[in-house]
């Protein structure tokens, strides 16, 4: 693939894995005298978050600053291109480089066994899963303006925003690249099903970072429907793009079951993982089902939740005519209460994802509205699962911080991955490349 042209303006990214630049940055950088007239250096993340906010740093700005002093932690500094950091709008008083402290739930691997990148990163599911098998990330990339805030509370990282945007020669080198990318169509003119055809999809931008960087091996996730998506050719020219044009085994894709991995929910997904070695693709397998059975019971809020979660009766009235009318027409759409023995249907982006998983709790003590709905509190004690309660069913642990409104933490954990599936995958494919 030819190389893009020079970057004409935009924030050049190789800055992110050299660290003597990192450095001689940190070193140049002052504040406005103003600035509350801290003498000591910062020397936290909850320290260096506020001063970002004080200052009204850009995300771009942020991002640059995370990524450099989570890349200080790695015991091997690697050799990439030099270049300048351009104009930065805010700066930093002092940064103490060695006593920072990672005070967030999830703080940077140290020594780690091996280095990878997260893209389309989501909220960091993907990399909650690969951090607890001991690697290290060394880059990030979220669009979302909200997933970013939440990764950033969590990670101590502000993952950079479009993938399309980024020059593939300026991302840190890596030995595993994983990656949660769209499903989309191809436009295609003559199919062909190769690299070329992928341009303007979003998976070519992980299939040129694979082809600039070469990493030992890849682990991509998507939607069980790729596998029909478009009759079938968008799989296939997903496939042959690995396989023929970037020169990866590629084992036959598998659909994984979240239940099959220890957490109440039946959530179908595609998994492709691939490697630069034939031995090692010869060496992997996808995990079998690990024997844990949960159920909704075991991700319940353990306390009384808040009133605001449970259905007025006019809407449970609209969601009981809803679904008759599809029964009476042999469809099989309609709200769903899980029973706490039973297992979550999938949690999905939208309104349908929470009514279809609605439960029943009579633990509610106050019916009196505190949001605006149309009637009264339902008696029955039927309402829908919490954000905390979706998190559980993903996987997350308790100490990941939801930072966002309801509305966009429904959104980020339908779109994101079961921890669980991810982290046992995960661990084969690093078992294969170990040998």
């Amino acid at each position: 693939m030819p190389r893009r042209a020079a970057n004409t303006g935009r924030q050049n990214w190789s800055n992110l894995a050299t660290p003597n630049v990192y450095v001689r940055l940190v070193e140049k950088l002052t504040v406005r005298p103003n600035y509350d007239d801290r003498a000591s250096k910062i020397d936290r993340f909850s320290d260096l978050k506020e001063l970002a906010a004080v200052r009204n740093l850009k995300n771009e700005t942020i991002a640059n600053i995370t990524h450099y002093l989570q890349s200080e932690s790695l015991q091997s500094q690697r050799q990439f291109r030099r270049s300048s950091f351009g104009d930065l709008e805010e700066v930093i008083h002092q940064i103490d480089l060695k006593k920072f402290v990672w005070d967030v739930p999830f703080a940077p691997t140290q020594s780690p066994k091996f280095t990878f990148i997260d893209l389309f990163a989501g909220i960091g599911g993907m990399r909650i899963a690969f951090q607890k098998l001991g690697g290290k990330c060394v880059f990030s990339s979220e669009w979302d303006r909200h997933s970013q805030q939440s990764y950033y509370e969590n990670f101590g990282e502000m993952p950079f925003g479009d993938i399309t945007k980024v020059n593939e020669t300026e991302v840190p080198k890596h030995e595993v690249l994983v990656a949660g990318f769209p499903c989309q169509a191809f436009s295609i003119a003559g199919f062909k099903g190769g690299f070329k055809d992928t341009r303007g999809t979003l998976f070519f931008d992980v299939a040129r970072i694979l082809q600039e960087k070469h990493p030992d091996a890849f682990f991509l996730e998507n939607v069980k429907g790729l596998y029909g998506h478009d009759k079938g050719r968008t799989l296939n020219v997903i496939l042959h793009t690995l396989r023929e044009d970037l020169g990866y085994y590629v084992p036959d894709p598998q659909i994984m079951n979240a239940r099959d991995f220890g957490v109440p929910q039946n959530r179908e997904r595609i998994f492709i993982v691939g490697f630069r070695n034939k031995a090692a693709a010869s060496r992997f397998s996808y995990p079998k089902p690990l024997g844990i059975h949960t159920t909704i019971a075991d991700i319940l809020e353990n306390k009384e939740v808040s009133v605001k979660y449970y259905l007025s009766n006019q809407y449970l009235r609209t969601l009981v005519n809803h679904r008759a009318r599809h029964e009476a027409k042999g469809h099989g759409f309609g709200y769903e209460i899980i029973p706490n023995d039973g297992v979550a249907n999938a949690i999905v982006v939208g309104g349908m994802g929470r009514e279809r998983n609605l439960v029943v709790d009579n633990r509610i003590s106050n019916f009196e509205p505190i949001t605006h709905i149309k009637g009264t509190v339902n008696k029955k004690g039927i309402r829908k699962m919490t954000p905390r309660e979706w998190a559980r069913l993903q996987g997350f642990p308790d100490k990941f911080k939801i930072v966002v409104a309801d509305s966009h933490a429904y959104k980020q954990f339908g779109n994101s991955v079961a921890i669980p599936a991810i982290q046992a995958t995960g661990r084969n494919l690093l078992r294969a490349l170990e040998g």
